[in-house]
């Protein structure tokens, strides 16, 4: 009883050190904000740090908790982008308060993803290794091939869809286009900042952590680590599997909804929801720790913002880029790099004169 209530306290100091990692980002980045010395390009980018690292962490719970490779994960937040983006539009003479069309469209975003993704995955999960990430990435070029080709718009008589041109829409007068095929939508509400961004980082922290610890995190996880036991102690296998790529789904989703209101406009066609997308994604769950939530939040950020940041440098920037990339993998993928990171941490430090105690008295 002792050992197991001594490895829950451990997960939950893993956990309380994740959340103040971010907490005293935010805190460093809006003094510098204040202070007026941070440039117009970090400041641009820290809605996008704040998004990739909820793509990452949502990713990390299909590759790493759930064990499958899925490499359809911009489509899902190319869904959320989209459905959320066509209700802030929608709704933005009805809803004049940010305050609660803003909550509203990430829910519709993140609702509307989860919803492609427990379809998708009832018949995509019951494949394995390859096949899985073939299927998955097929999904994710098919959503941007085609919110990438249709036109939508609408009237007071309803709602036109055409996968051909915007004229051949019957609409009235009075009709307004809000999907217009490849050029996508724009004039999409910029109604995401940097606080809401960290906020929905949080967010997806505590619930990803939280399913992880849960009884249906651990059914998961043995299902990564066995199926065939976990099937014969009666773990509902499709179940489980469902949950969890459902909520990545979501957050993706999520994702997609900080994009869409941080950028003001949206192409499917773009690269930010093609197959290198996640790709990237993918990278950043790989460097930062397979299963790993707070180095996938790292990873995302330093790989985001390197490339920004060493942009004067020009010819030199991918090579120091590379060269980074490099490093990451073998301090997160060594095993004698990750042993001297244990044997050197402040937590364990910190921990050392609270874990003796109790040594000796068992003793």
């Amino acid at each position: 009883m002792k050992t197991k209530s001594r490895r829950l306290g451990k997960n939950t100091k893993n956990d309380l050190i994740t959340y103040g990692i971010v907490i005293a980002a935010f805190v460093v980045a809006e003094v510098m904000q204040a202070t007026g010395s941070m440039s117009s390009l970090l400041r641009g980018l820290l809605v996008p740090l704040c998004m990739y690292s909820i793509l990452a962490v949502s990713l990390n719970l299909t590759v790493g908790v759930l064990g499958e490779l899925s490499l359809g994960h911009a489509g899902f937040m190319c869904i959320g982008a989209y459905a959320s983006s066509i209700f802030s539009v929608c709704t933005r003479e009805t809803i004049t308060e940010v305050w609660i069309r803003f909550p509203l469209a990430i829910l519709v975003g993140g609702i509307f993803a989860a919803i492609f993704g427990f379809l998708i995955g009832i018949p995509v999960l019951r494949l394995k290794g390859d096949y899985l990430a073939i299927v998955t990435l097929a999904f994710g070029e098919i959503i941007k091939n085609i919110l990438g080709s249709v036109y939508v718009g609408y009237d007071a008589n309803g709602v036109y869809v055409s996968l051909e041109s915007e004229s051949s829409l019957a609409m009235g007068a009075d009709g307004t286009l809000l999907i217009n095929g490849p050029l996508g939508l724009s004039d999409v509400p910029l109604d995401a900042n940097f606080i809401i961004a960290t906020v929905l980082l949080l967010l997806t922290l505590f619930v990803v952590l939280n399913f992880m610890n849960s009884r249906s995190g651990r059914a998961v996880m043995s299902i990564r680590d066995n199926r065939i036991a976990a099937e014969s102690v009666g773990i509902n296998i499709t179940k489980y599997k469902l949950i969890a790529f459902t909520l990545s789904a979501f957050f993706a989703g999520i994702a997609g909804v900080l994009y869409s209101h941080n950028l003001g406009y949206l192409a499917a066609k773009s690269s930010n929801f093609g197959y290198n997308q996640s790709i990237m994604i993918l990278v950043f769950v790989v460097l930062g720790g397979i299963g790993k939530m707070r180095g996938s939040v790292i990873a995302a950020c330093i790989l985001t913002a390197l490339p920004e940041l060493l942009r004067e440098l020009n010819d030199y920037r991918m090579l120091i880029y590379a060269i980074a990339l490099i490093i990451m993998m073998i301090a997160t993928a060594s095993p004698k790099a990750n042993a001297f990171w244990e044997a050197h941490s402040l937590k364990k430090f910190i921990s050392a004169k609270k874990e003796n105690k109790p040594a000796k008295e068992v003793q």
